[in-house]
């Protein structure tokens, strides 16, 4: 299948998931952030995106990484054209505000793109994410572009079921290292497995 056939199937069984399994998969999510796989001292910078619609997770993995004294980031799209995001700080008190395709974003003044370089580990949102890395994001390519400042840690966010073994790929797609999903919880990701290539 293409891209975007993929992207369809993946949209229309987000849409069928029960109000109880989103709500539970949240809460889930929220907690696996309390148990990183990977060594993040306290005051680090951490990216993380805020869940709007059918995506996975919510405010909640947030308020658990503030809660570790993280300093997180959250992204903020740019008018025009796809390009690098910009981002913004986000805690508890952040004022939220709805823009573009009705994304949540601090309403606060945003950071250039090269903030993301402070990051020690970055949330990415996905639609799903194959064992050898390869991510399927809504098709804009923000993330694409904006990764490659950033040495962090990339793990994309997505339900058990869009952990898969293989996806369609670009050569401007940028590779996840990690999975994090509400029952498994964080798994490591192989670009040299078998669903590489």
């Amino acid at each position: 299948m293409t891209k975007a056939q993929v992207r369809a199937r993946l949209r229309d069984a987000r849409e069928a998931r029960s109000v109880f399994d989103v709500e539970s998969a949240a809460a889930n999510l929220a907690d696996w952030m309390y148990r990183l796989p990977m060594a993040v001292e306290e005051g680090s910078t951490i990216a993380c995106y805020l869940p709007v619609g059918s995506e996975p997770g919510s405010d909640a993995m947030l308020e658990a990484l503030d809660d570790q004294g993280f300093r997180i980031i959250v992204p903020v799209v740019p008018d025009g054209e796809p390009q690098p995001l910009r981002w913004a700080v986000f805690d508890r008190g952040t004022q939220l505000q709805t823009r573009r395709w009705g994304l949540a974003e601090p309403a606060t003044p945003s950071l250039p793109p090269e903030s993301l370089a402070d990051a020690s580990v970055v949330f990415v949102p996905a639609l799903a994410v194959a064992r050898d890395g390869t991510r399927l994001g809504r098709g804009a390519g923000y993330y694409d572009r904006s990764l490659s400042v950033s040495r962090a840690v990339r793990v994309a966010v997505v339900f058990d079921d869009e952990l898969v073994d293989r996806l369609p790929a670009e050569s401007t797609d940028v590779p996840m290292e990690w999975a994090l999903t509400p029952e498994a919880g964080f798994t490591r990701l192989d670009p040299t497995g078998p669903a590489a290539g």
